[in-house]
């Protein structure tokens, strides 16, 4: 008798799978990062990575999101040939059903970040649907089922090309990876797909970042074929380039890379390599007939005894108070704990206010820029007691268009974000003597914590777009351009390799 899939127990497995990922990490994740700390000799980057295992940690214990990028689901089905559906809706209705149920949970609500349509309207669908799913028919009687939900940052940073049969892999990842900056969030891992055609390769190197995290059981064992050989070669090459946690210079960019295959045209070599962040989030399971999928949850005794807590050798400042002379005095990877009142804005904000300069309206009322910072974030929907939900920072670079017209027209001394910033908008922070802090990517529960109030001051439309006012207690940043416009992601990754490659240092994780 073939197995029949009731509506209900796939719909609740999608919605359950996705609440799961959205505050567990897989646990070879966390191994793995737990030791790339352990072997971390980088302050900055040590201190990255204590904050990602702190949040992760947070997250599994209250159950809310590792990442305020709560992602675009991503879904790879095995459908057995010999499967019943007990349904009247299509298998996207009921995948969506899923998505809706699982982002609305009143009890961790998960942000919505799906636009439809792409190019013209881009209006939030407001329930992180639709998602973007696969099927493949097999033999068998079960339904096999990978959820994914992937952040813009490292989404973003997907790359392909189109290689003669004769050139390198390794040539091209390593001339590739220093251009994709930090908004990936590293340390992460990296998906390769080679052969097929464009579109396959992309599929392919989707799907890799779904396989487990095993570098440290393939270097401790060697290689048993070339894939595997390729697999160590870009791993340690790709570390040696010196990049580090969140782009601050270190031992550790990628915990491990991932290599599918396919036979392809004689003519080609089509290769794609798509990263997946800190925030790494997937899982696995199977239907069968005999009810929805039960993810079992993780021991907390996976996770290494690391804790970050502020204080140190930070410097403490008050926001508002702040000066452009203050701001002067800051210096290129000091840590600061911020205090005091932000606002914040991210794209659809920066465009609306360069609308309103081009209208000649101005500000809206009851916005003030003048020597204040802005945090670049779209934060998730707080719950029960909560002031705010998880808050961490989103890609500083999309801001960079704006960021000359806002500290032209703004007076705005200050920007927050992660990851880089661009020539154009460091030569705009060097002329106005302003600075870039960098938080940390990957954890975002983390600095909510620091949030002890919030509300939305403008733009209350566009959802998590909207400006909020902020008021923090010591949340905790590093200086990454300072107001002469030394950028630490520039000058750290090149310290780092450096200092790899002259003192030999081993970026094996093993």
């Amino acid at each position: 008798m073939a197995t029949t899939i009731r509506e209900e127990d796939f719909i609740q497995s999608v919605a359950d799978a996705l609440q799961f990922i959205s505050y567990y990490h897989p646990i070879d994740y966390i191994e793995h990062l737990g030791r790339a700390y352990e072997r971390e000799q980088s302050p900055a980057a040590k201190d990255a990575i204590a904050q990602i295992l702190t949040n992760s940690r947070m997250c599994a214990e209250g159950r809310r999101p590792i990442c305020q990028d709560t992602g675009i689901v991503n879904l790879f089905l095995k459908v057995g040939m010999g499967v019943r559906w007990d349904t009247q809706r299509s298998l996207g209705d009921l995948v969506n059903e899923g998505v809706r149920r699982a982002y609305g949970h009143p009890d961790n609500t998960l942000r919505a970040s799906v636009v439809d349509d792409p190019l013209f309207a881009r209006k939030n669908t407001g329930d992180n649907s639709p998602a973007v799913f696969h099927v493949e028919l097999v033999p068998g009687e079960e339904v096999e089922v990978t959820v994914a939900a992937k952040g813009g940052g490292s989404e973003n940073k997907s790359k392909f090309v189109m290689l003669n049969p004769s050139d390198s892999i390794v040539d091209w990842v390593q001339k590739t990876v220093p251009t994709m900056g930090a908004g990936w969030c590293p340390p992460g891992m990296l998906g390769l797909g080679v052969g097929g055609t464009a579109e396959k390769a992309m599929l392919l190197a989707k799907e890799a970042l779904m396989e487990p995290i095993d570098m440290h059981e393939l270097l401790a064992r060697g290689p048993r074929d070339k894939a595997e050989e390729l697999r160590i070669e870009l791993y340690e090459k790709v570390n040696a380039l010196g990049i580090g946690a969140q782009g601050l210079g270190g031992l550790t960019t990628v915990l491990d890379v991932k290599l599918r295959l396919y036979p392809t045209h004689a003519a080609s070599k089509p290769v794609a390599m798509i990263p997946n962040c800190a925030a790494t989030r997937h899982a696995h399971f199977v239907l069968d007939g005999r009810g929805p999928a039960v993810l079992e949850p993780p021991s907390l005794e996976h996770w290494p005894k690391v804790t970050w807590s502020a204080g140190g050798t930070s410097r403490r400042v008050n926001l508002d108070t702040l000066t452009r002379e203050e701001v002067q005095g800051w210096k290129p990877g000091e840590t600061l704990l911020l205090n005091g009142r932000m606002l914040t804005g991210r794209d659809a904000a920066h465009k609306r206010i360069a609308d309103l300069f081009a209208s000649g309206e101005g500000l809206p009322e009851g916005v003030d820029f003048t020597n204040r910072a802005i945090y670049y974030v779209g934060p998730v929907d707080p719950v029960r007691d909560e002031v705010v939900g998880p808050a961490g920072p989103t890609t500083a670079t999309r801001m960079d268009k704006f960021t000359d017209m806002m500290l032209e027209k703004t007076g705005l001394i200050v920007m927050i974000g992660k990851s880089e910033r661009g020539p154009a908008a460091i030569e705009s922070i060097r002329r106005h003597k302003a600075a870039y802090l960098m938080a940390v990517g990957g954890a975002a529960y983390l600095v909510s914590k620091a949030i002890k109030s919030s509300r939305v001051v403008a733009f209350g439309d566009l959802g998590m777009e909207a400006i909020y006012e902020f008021d923090v207690k010591d949340m905790p940043v590093t200086v990454a351009v300072d107001a002469r416009g030394t950028s630490v992601h520039d000058t750290a990754p090149a310290q780092w390799a450096d200092r790899i490659r002259t003192l030999d240092i081993p970026v094996r994780v093993a």
